[in-house]
């Protein structure tokens, strides 16, 4: 299972609601090329991982993308350029 942080759905609650007003829509955790990650604008499917931040559907991740993610954590890093998300591969033994 892939893990969303509480800032993390915060984030993403904000990116949603910037970008779209149609309440069927929400952020999808997509896989561009082996080890990239985007997220697009898309309804949910059937077998979606579905991530929620105050009763607003902020994340969906596709079943297959579910188990090869398997252990990984979404999070928001602070950077110079702002706070910006990131994912990582959650260390085994934690």
């Amino acid at each position: 299972m892939i893990t969303v942080t509480d800032k993390a759905r915060e984030t993403l609650k904000e990116l949603l609601l910037s970008n779209s007003d149609d309440p069927e829509m929400s952020l999808r955790l997509a896989a561009n090329q082996p080890g990239q990650f985007g997220l697009a604008l898309d309804k949910e499917a059937e077998g979606d991982q579905v991530v929620e931040q105050e009763g607003t559907k902020v994340l969906l991740i596709g079943h297959e993308l579910a188990n090869t993610a398997d252990g990984t954590i979404v999070d928001v890093q602070d950077t110079p350029d702002g706070p910006k998300l990131s994912i990582s591969k959650q260390e085994r033994g934690r």
